[in-house]
């Protein structure tokens, strides 16, 4: 027997990609926004016997399971249908489904202005964009940083505003600021997420520089538990001739952020690494004898946990001109020597047109995102596969010349709040 449905509401959700800024997931459905079966005209009275609800000759888990396929955006529009499909899609079963057996692909948001929390993001499985915001709070300057679904950010004017916040469930939880003095030279950013207990921690390192002494600076590293809620400042030391960035990243419970040269480096010495176990504490000169030296030169340097490896996306200075970039690399750390993964080709890095010393790049699970800081143009690296490919154009214009562009990486999922 076929079966034939028409629902009258689901074409607008389930055809086209537009975009769901406006729609709540956890919202209650109102009847008006419920599918209803249109009146069915010039249909023969053996026809209309032959047509039934797919609710009526589908078990629920069947029905569950096939929505479970569905990308991530159209399991959103799936949810407007019916309050069925509604039920189905926000129940705590279907959540836990998406979370064990997920193969969503992360996502990249990029932010429309400097100035407000509006942005697209990007979904590499449909190759589409989709419109969504932020909360109202958050701009392209703060401090930004994700794990399995939940986004960190941090106030770029005082460092000691902190949120956490999921963009699909769009549950948010205010933190109160690390201890110490709220305003640091230089801060790092870094979230990591316990898959089975689904607690988190926050890192934030800061970075002072001694009170009348250039060689000095003093780094401190503070870290929040989700579960006790309490910060606790877990390594403190002067380092002398080093001081703290803005690249940082957790991979297996350890910290890994960059440190930068401010006197007597050399031309291949101008960045390190620094490599923190956070289930101790340290006292003494720890950090600085965890240092791990950087592969070559680097204009820039971001830090990204894929599948529990630390990768190290990098800025290729020209040999004679350090401060300008000529290339793009890609490096994993293995144990304390790092591997050359690829580098980009010339086409592609010629295809953001002027290209800064500085530019935005994260990723998650395969795939790692980069993009300049001038243009909107975004470039992804496939890690299993070694390729490069553009994303479909995104929407943001660019409105004026000086206009800046940035953004995040972050993996969609439904299961998991702050």
């Amino acid at each position: 027997m076929s079966i034939v449905v028409f629902l009258k509401n689901s074409k607008a959700y389930m055809e086209g990609y537009a975009p769901w800024i406006s729609y709540d997931l956890h919202a209650p459905v109102s009847d008006d926004e419920v599918g209803e079966f249109d009146e069915i005209e010039d249909v023969t009275d053996e026809e209309k016997k032959k047509i039934v609800s797919l609710d009526s000759v589908l078990p629920d888990e069947l029905l569950e399971r096939i929505l479970f396929y569905l990308p991530m955006a159209s399991i959103f529009r799936a949810g407007c249908v019916c309050k069925k499909w509604h039920e189905i899609v926000t129940s705590e079963r279907f959540c836990s489904m998406l979370a064990h057996v997920s193969t969503q692909q992360p996502w990249y948001f990029m932010f429309t202005g400097t100035d407000g929390p509006y942005g697209y993001a990007y979904d590499p499985t449909l190759r589409k964009w989709h419109g969504i915001s932020l909360p109202c709070f958050v701009t392209s300057s703060w401090f930004v940083a994700s794990s399995s679904g939940l986004v960190c950010f941090m106030n770029n004017d005082n460092r000691s505003e902190l949120h956490v916040y999921s963009p699909l469930t769009k549950c948010s939880k205010n933190l109160m600021g690390p201890p110490g003095l709220k305003h640091s030279d230089y801060s790092a950013l870094a979230i990591s997420v316990d898959s089975a207990s689904q607690g988190y921690a926050v890192v934030v390192v800061k970075s002072n520089q001694v009170p009348e002494n250039f060689h000095q600076w003093d780094l401190s590293i503070h870290v929040y538990d989700s579960e006790t809620m309490m910060w606790v400042t877990s390594a403190a030391e002067i380092l002398n001739g080093w001081r703290g960035g803005y690249a940082s990243a957790i991979c297996n419970g350890v910290l890994y952020f960059l440190i930068y040269a401010t006197v007597g480096a050399g031309p291949d010495n101008r960045h390190g690494l620094i490599r923190y176990n956070l289930s101790h504490r340290s006292s003494g000169n720890v950090l600085i004898r965890n240092f791990i030296p950087i592969p070559c030169s680097l204009t820039c340097g971001r830090l990204m946990n894929l599948k529990e490896k630390l990768v190290m996306v990098g800025g290729i200075g020209k040999q004679d001109r350090l401060d300008i970039i000529k290339g793009i690399g890609i490096w994993v750390l293995d144990g304390t020597q790092w591997q050359e993964i690829a580098r980009m080709p010339q086409k592609f890095f010629q295809g953001f047109g002027e290209f800064d010393d500085v530019f935005a790049s994260s990723g998650t699970d395969d795939m790692i995102y980069i993009q300049s800081y001038g243009a909107p143009a975004l470039l992804v690296f496939d890690m299993a596969h070694k390729q490069w490919k553009w994303t479909q154009k995104c929407p943001v214009v660019k409105k004026f010349p000086l206009q800046l562009f940035n953004g995040f990486c972050f993996e969609p999922r439904l299961d998991i709040d702050p």
